[in-house]
């Protein structure tokens, strides 16, 4: 069973920036660096754009926030 890896796993494997991962999925570069970063949950069609240049499935990968959301809107719940 082969592991899931985040997008930015699989970028240093591949050896891959962001201008390269944007270039070759077609989404826009900042777009790219905030997914990457783990700051931007990418929609279906980005995760679908962003498997393909690494030849798995969406469902192969592993998305979403990287940055917990209470350090960035304050001290989160009381």
């Amino acid at each position: 069973m082969e592991i899931a890896r985040t997008v930015a796993e699989l970028c240093q494997q591949q050896g891959i920036d962001a201008r390269q991962l944007a270039s070759k999925s077609g989404l826009d570069e900042g777009r790219v660096a905030a997914i990457i970063l783990g700051r931007w949950t990418p929609s279906p069609a980005e995760r679908a754009a962003v498997a393909r240049v690494f030849g798995l499935t969406p469902d192969q990968i592993v998305w979403g926030h990287a940055t917990p959301v209470q350090h960035i809107y304050g001290a989160g719940p009381a």
